[in-house]
């Protein structure tokens, strides 16, 4: 089992699009790329810890690559846009890649740079590429949130 984390915007939609992918096996939503310890909800959203809010995801690499992870990730968001997704704004939304190996960071900038290559997007790829720091668990009613209020995508 490998762990990798993503931050792409508000938590919930992000989890959910990961949790349907075959070969991943647990998905936790929480914080991290922060300096505090243990901060709440309330605390990121002051945008004064510097973390993201990010999803965990536990994934069997005999079912499921890195690379089709980041495919994923890729899709599910915009890239472009610095501290932003929709409609959500602040630090905590920023677009991220926390490696957790040599490896996964060199298939991170790997896949970063063919996505610019392709010219997908006209403006630039804002997308941080950093090492995995400490991760602190959301609070539990942030924990499968789709699944627990009955939705499948964020209503933006």
């Amino acid at each position: 089992m490998e762990k990798s984390t993503f931050a792409a915007g508000c938590f919930w939609g992000v989890e959910a699009a990961f949790r349907q992918i075959e070969g991943v096996l647990s998905t936790r939503v929480g914080y991290t790329g922060g300096t505090w310890e243990n901060p709440s909800y309330k605390d990121v959203c002051t945008g004064k810890t510097g973390h993201a809010e990010a999803v965990e995801v536990t994934f069997d690499p005999s079912i499921v690559s890195y690379e089709e992870l980041l495919d994923v990730f890729w899709k599910i968001h915009d890239p472009t846009t610095l501290n932003r997704q929709g409609p959500d704004i602040g630090t905590q939304y920023r677009s991220a890649i926390f490696y957790h190996n040599e490896e996964q960071k060199k298939k991170a900038i790997e896949s970063r740079d063919k996505l610019k290559q392709s010219g997908k997007y006209k403006k630039d790829i804002v997308t941080e590429i950093v090492p995995a720091s400490e991760f602190y668990e959301a609070e539990e009613y942030h924990q499968r949130y789709f699944e627990k209020h009955g939705y499948s995508a964020c209503r933006i």
